[in-house]
C-alpha cells in the first residue's frame, strides 16, 4: 500500500490543480480468503471505514 502516497502526489494532485476541477477518488477493494475472515478483523475493518467516512464497507461470503 506504498503506492497510495504516489498516487496522490503523482496522478490526483495534477488533476485537483487544474482550474476548476473537483477530483472524487474511489476505492474499491476485493479480498478473498480460503477460510474466512475472523469477526475481529471484521469488527475492526467495519469499525475503520465508519472512522474514515466510507460511504459503504461490508463483506460478503461466497
Amino acid at each position: 500500500m506504498r503506492y497510495r502516497c504516489r498516487i496522490a502526489d503523482e496522478v490526483i494532485a495534477h488533476l485537483a490543480a487544474l482550474p476548476g476541477a473537483t477530483v472524487d477518488v474511489t476505492l474499491e477493494v476485493h479480498v478473498k480468503v480460503s477460510d474466512g475472515v475472523e469477526e475481529d478483523v471484521v469488527r475492526t475493518v467495519s469499525e475503520n471505514a465508519t472512522a474514515l467516512k466510507f460511504d459503504h464497507a461490508s463483506f460478503e461470503k461466497d
